[in-house]
């Protein structure tokens, strides 16, 4: 009698922790390239970073100029105008640097333009698959996107789609 109710027992408890680890896939990659938004949001980001990085290249060129010119002139120069040059030389190129830190740094314009324009479909997108994961009873959903660590997952349990159709976007 004792080892039936010890037998019940873990059989019950395996069944219940089995159960409460209910989880799901989704691959961002493919929600993110399937809201339009995030596509045009992206193209505005690309297009902003290609313009600011010829910015920064002319300023750069500017500078290269000013040295090459240096170089070429210096043996002509006095030593006031030579040590002028080089200020202009060293100014300019102090210039292309904090244009760079200021477009591209860690709290510059292409990131707080990024936050501005990305953060709301990021956080739309997050509450979908909170919705899915709440509906449904999941635990813990994954992103396959991001993990090198899943070698095979079921596409049962990929409920990327769903997370699409809580966006509006159906698939």
């Amino acid at each position: 009698m004792k080892k039936i109710a010890i037998i019940l027992a873990i059989a019950i408890a395996g069944y219940l922790s089995a159960s409460a680890q209910k989880f799901a896939l989704v691959d961002m990659e493919y929600i993110l390239k399937n809201v339009p938004s995030y596509e045009m949001a992206n193209e505005q980001l690309n297009q902003l970073s290609q313009r600011w990085q010829k910015e920064v290249e002319a300023v750069g060129k500017e500078a290269e100029t000013l040295y090459q010119n240096y170089l070429s002139d210096k043996v002509f120069l006095t030593d006031e105008q030579v040590k002028k040059r080089e200020e202009e030389i060293v100014a300019k190129e102090k210039e292309a640097t904090e244009l760079r830190y200021k477009y591209f740094g860690p709290e510059g314009e292409l990131y707080q333009k990024r936050q501005t324009l990305l953060k709301p479909i990021q956080d739309d997108v997050y509450n979908a698959i909170k919705k899915v994961a709440d509906e449904r009873g999941y635990q813990a959903i994954f992103d396959r996107a991001s993990s090198s660590d899943i070698i095979f997952a079921s596409p049962r349990i990929d409920v990327s789609n769903e997370v699409l159709v809580k966006l509006g976007y159906s698939k």
